[in-house]
């Protein structure tokens, strides 16, 4: 365990997807690897937070509630439960459901507003820029490819030409730079580290944080502008600034913000859990790494702890899109082959640090191989096994760990700690190849056919079955607790010789069916 990041109270938090669309298998794969860093850590004994939410302002909603005739809170608390339905859907453990539209969520942007205003670090100016509507973001010439921008290249930029309130990003220039020099492993994964160092060390351009309601009413409303004898709420924050709040409003930021709801003086979770950890996509690496560091900065409250960027999920080498036809539905795969199945894949098959590539064809080889007859298999076999020769029971045995338990162990932390999902996942199916190679060198059943004593070699594959099974736990929570039921224990010790002698084993149904041809 990374001695640096090693708190008893944990806190961890996926970016707020835009409730524009339906959850896409990007935003699944993000929300996985968080709740297998939350599970794992509950494991380690830590009390944890794991927040998510949806992401309710801002121009692209006001648009698709306006083109569907309604009003823009309806779209969002229909789209809001549909995201909110993951956790069923791909068996989340989720501690925090945060809406932007929430009031003390809108309350909390507010006085993080009021404390950058008396930062001085919020200013008025007229401005023109292009802007992309899908990112949100306003776009230089440099960052656009034939003119158009290279996340959303179907969308016209627009230009906005207005007067707004800017946000003094470029004051925080040398702060950040000096920041992640303190911190060498703010950003993980390195590449992504150097990416927005870079980005920062170009110059910092101050942003804008507001718009005229006129033009687009849904969002925030700027606070102050009644006292200054402006038409109320006549400017709403940009939907950035807005947004990046949540990861402490959730945490009940300010006290005042949900007091003021009838609900629970929460502030003293901010307390604890503040600064947490935060995972993102690429596309965010700026926002995150650097517009939110330096809005912490300005607020006077404590950056980040560290941020895992993770890359995109592509469709048989393409980036997905409506009009290619390409999209993965989440919800379609979880149903079709199960959420352990996506999950592991998800976690196992897509690189940690980069793009991965989903296809049915390399989801159904990949679920085979490691599911069907890796950890079903060998199940399957060590159950069978304890069964015939051992009456179903754990056999009384020598218990000496031929396995080097703790070396697994450290590694398999060591790598969840760095966020590196697929390296956690191969050395547990090498343990699975072990056992299994274990099974066919030593053939028990010819073993027991002569007359000799098996139960030192079955106790070893079921204590090396129990392993397996909390390994997994934070990865496949279904089929893990499936494991552990069948062979009898709910002891989740990283230690050797846990599974308890004369434990009473139960053969279930088959884990991981094979497909259908």
């Amino acid at each position: 365990m990374n001695a640096e990041l090693r708190t008893k109270n944990y806190y961890i938090t996926t970016t707020l997807p835009y409730v524009n669309a339906k959850p896409h298998i990007g935003f699944a794969l993000e929300i996985i690897q968080a709740d297998v860093l939350a599970r794992y850590h509950v494991l380690l004994g830590d009390e944890v937070v794991f927040n998510t939410g949806t992401d309710e302002h801002g121009l692209k909603i006001y648009r698709k509630a306006e083109e569907l005739g309604i009003s823009p809170q309806t779209y969002c608390d229909e789209w809001a439960g549909k995201f909110d339905a993951l956790k069923k859907t791909l068996n989340l453990s989720y501690t925090s459901f945060v809406r932007t539209t929430d009031k003390h969520h809108e309350k909390a942007a507010q006085k993080f507003w009021e404390l950058c205003l008396a930062n001085g670090d919020i200013y008025k100016k007229n401005y023109q820029v292009n802007y992309c509507v899908g990112c949100e973001l306003e776009k230089t010439d440099s960052e656009l490819v034939d003119g158009k921008c290279p996340v959303h290249p179907n969308l016209d930029l627009e230009i906005i030409d207005e007067e707004n309130y800017f946000f003094k990003f470029s004051k925080y220039q040398e702060p950040l730079l000096e920041m992640y020099k303190a911190n060498p492993n703010f950003v993980v994964p390195q590449h992504r580290f150097n990416e927005i160092t870079k980005f920062v060390e170009r110059g910092l351009q101050d942003f804008s944080i507001s718009r005229i309601k006129e033009k687009m009413p849904w969002g925030v409303p700027v606070p102050g502008e009644e006292e200054s004898g402006l038409p109320a709420g006549r400017q709403v924050m940009y939907v950035w600034f807005d947004a990046l709040v949540n990861y402490i409003s959730t945490l009940g930021w300010p006290s005042s913000a949900k007091a003021t709801e009838g609900r629970p003086d929460n502030e003293s979770n901010f307390e604890k859990f503040w600064p947490g950890i935060q995972v993102a996509g690429k596309d965010n690496l700026r926002q995150q790494t650097a517009m939110w560091q330096a809005m912490l900065m300005s607020a006077g409250l404590p950056t980040s702890k560290q941020v895992f960027i993770h890359g995109f999920v592509t469709s048989e080498g393409q980036k997905m899109s409506k009009s290619l036809g390409n999209v993965v539905d989440p919800f379609e795969i979880a149903e079709k082959y199960g959420v352990d199945a996506l999950r592991y894949y998800l976690l196992g098959a897509i690189p940690s640090y980069d793009d991965g590539d989903f296809s049915i064809e390399r989801f159904e080889e990949f679920y085979t191989a490691h599911l069907v007859n890796g950890v079903g298999n060998l199940t399957a076999r060590i159950i069978t096994l304890l069964e015939k020769y051992s009456e179903s029971k754990v056999p009384t045995a020598d218990k000496t760990d031929l396995w080097q338990i703790h070396t697994f162990w450290n590694t398999y932390s060591d790598y969840l700690d760095e966020y590196n999902f697929e390296n956690s996942i191969k050395i547990i199916n090498n343990f699975v190849g072990k056992l299994d190679t274990l099974i066919s060198n030593e053939k028990p059943w010819e073993k027991a056919k002569n007359g000799e004593d098996i139960s030192g070699l079955l106790y070893q594959l079921a204590e090396g079955l129990r392993h397996i099974a909390v390994a997994l736990l934070p990865i496949i929570p279904e089929s893990a607790e499936k494991i552990l039921e069948q062979l009898g224990t709910s002891d989740l010790s990283h230690d050797w010789g846990k599974l308890p002698e004369s434990g009473i084993i139960k053969k279930g149904e088959i884990l991981f069916p094979r497909l259908e041809k």
